[in-house]
C-alpha cells in the first residue's frame, strides 16, 4: 500500500514539474515575447516597451499556449548593389543598407512571421524608394555630400576661365537623399510592424560609360586650360615681337639720324676747307677748276663712250689743247 502511494505522489510531482515546465518561460532583455493560442495572437508583448524591462520569469497557459520570440535590438538590412539612372541619363550602382527594429512584435508575427521575410520585403521597399529618389536627381546630387563644401581650385589654371576647375552648386546633396529615401520607406514598412531607424548609401559606383565620360570632361578642361596658355603666349609673344620691331626702327633712326648730323658737319668742314684752299690765290682756283673737269671726264667718259661737244663747250677746252705754264718773268 506505502509502495503505491509513493508511486502515485511521484507521478503527481512529475505531473505538476511538467505542468510547472509547460507553463513557465523566461524573457531576455534582448528579446520581445509575445503568446499565442492555437496559433493566434493573445495579449499584449511582452518586454516590447523600452520604458519598462520586463525581462525575467513569466507563466502562461501550459500546452495551449505557444512563446514567441523576436529580436529587440536594432538589425541591419544590407541590400544588393543594383544599377539605376540619374536624373541627367547617367547609369550608377548604388548599394545602401539600413538599420530597423521590430516595434510591434503581433503585426510583425501576422505579418511576416519571420526575419527573412522582413528583410525580403525590405529589399523591395527601400530598393524601390532609392530607384525613384535616384531618378529625381543629377548625378552631381548623388555623389556630393556637402552644400556648402569648396573644391580645391588651382587659381594659376581657373583665372582665365572661372567655369573651369569649379564644381556647379548642388540643392541637396546625398545625405538629403538619404533621408528622403527614410521619410518615403518607414510609413510603408509601419504596416509590418517595423520601424525604420536610418538609411545609408554605403557605395556608389560609376559605370563604365559614366566614367568614359567623365575622362572625357576632364580632358576636354585640361585642354581648354591649354588652348588659353597658348593663346596667352603667343599674345606675349607677339607683344615681345611688336616692342622689339619698335625699339629696332627706334634704333635704326636715331643712328641715321646721328649718321646724317655726322656727314652733314663733314661735308660742311670739307667745303669749308676745300673753300678756303681754293679760294686762296688764282692759280689754286683754276687748279680747283681742271682738278674737277678731270673727275668729271672720269666719271662720264670711258674707252666706249661716244661724246659730241661743241667748241664753245667748257668740258671741251681741255680736249684741244693744254696751255703751257707761263714762266714767270726773269728779274732784271
Amino acid at each position: 500500500m506505502k509502495k503505491l502511494i509513493l508511486a502515485f505522489s511521484l507521478l503527481g510531482l512529475l505531473a505538476v514539474l511538467i505542468v510547472f515546465a509547460s507553463s513557465a518561460y523566461t524573457v531576455d532583455e534582448t528579446e520581445q515575447v509575445f503568446i499565442t493560442e492555437f496559433g493566434r495572437p493573445i495579449g499584449e508583448p511582452i518586454n516590447a516597451d523600452p520604458a519598462r524591462n520586463e525581462a525575467g520569469l513569466h507563466f502562461k497557459k501550459p500546452f495551449i499556449q505557444q512563446v514567441n520570440r523576436v529580436e529587440k535590438r536594432i538589425l541591419s538590412w544590407d541590400g544588393p548593389a543594383t544599377e539605376m539612372p540619374t536624373r541627367d541619363k547617367l547609369y550608377i550602382t548604388v548599394d545602401n543598407f539600413a538599420r530597423w527594429r521590430i516595434s510591434d512584435p503581433r503585426t510583425y508575427f501576422e505579418q511576416l512571421r519571420d526575419e527573412r521575410t522582413a528583410l525580403s520585403r525590405l529589399d523591395d521597399i527601400i530598393g524601390s524608394e532609392t530607384r525613384s529618389i535616384i531618378a529625381a536627381h543629377d548625378l552631381i546630387e548623388v555623389i556630393r555630400s556637402e552644400k556648402d563644401r569648396k573644391p580645391m581650385r588651382d587659381e594659376a589654371l581657373t583665372a582665365g576661365n572661372t567655369n573651369l576647375g569649379q564644381l556647379p552648386p548642388i540643392q541637396f546633396g546625398r545625405d538629403m537623399l538619404a533621408a528622403q529615401i527614410l521619410a518615403a520607406a518607414a510609413p510603408k514598412v509601419k504596416s509590418w510592424g517595423i520601424e525604420l531607424i536610418d538609411v545609408r548609401f554605403k557605395r556608389i559606383n560609376y559605370k563604365s560609360g559614366v566614367i568614359e565620360k567623365i575622362y572625357s570632361r576632364m580632358a576636354s578642361e585640361r585642354q581648354q586650360i591649354a588652348e588659353r596658355f597658348r593663346s596667352e603666349g603667343a599674345g606675349e609673344a607677339a607683344k615681345i615681337i611688336g616692342r622689339k620691331e619698335r625699339d629696332l626702327l627706334t634704333i635704326q633712326s636715331e643712328a641715321y639720324r646721328k649718321e646724317q648730323e655726322i656727314k652733314g658737319k663733314a661735308d660742311a668742314e670739307a667745303t669749308g676747307i676745300y673753300a678756303s684752299a681754293y679760294n686762296s690765290s688764282p692759280s689754286a682756283a683754276d687748279f680747283y677748276q681742271f682738278v674737277k673737269t678731270l673727275e668729271t671726264y672720269q666719271k662720264s667718259l670711258s674707252k666706249d663712250t661716244t661724246a659730241v661737244f661743241t667748241t664753245n663747250s667748257d668740258l671741251f677746252r681741255l680736249l684741244k689743247h693744254i696751255e703751257p705754264a707761263k714762266s714767270p718773268a726773269p728779274n732784271p
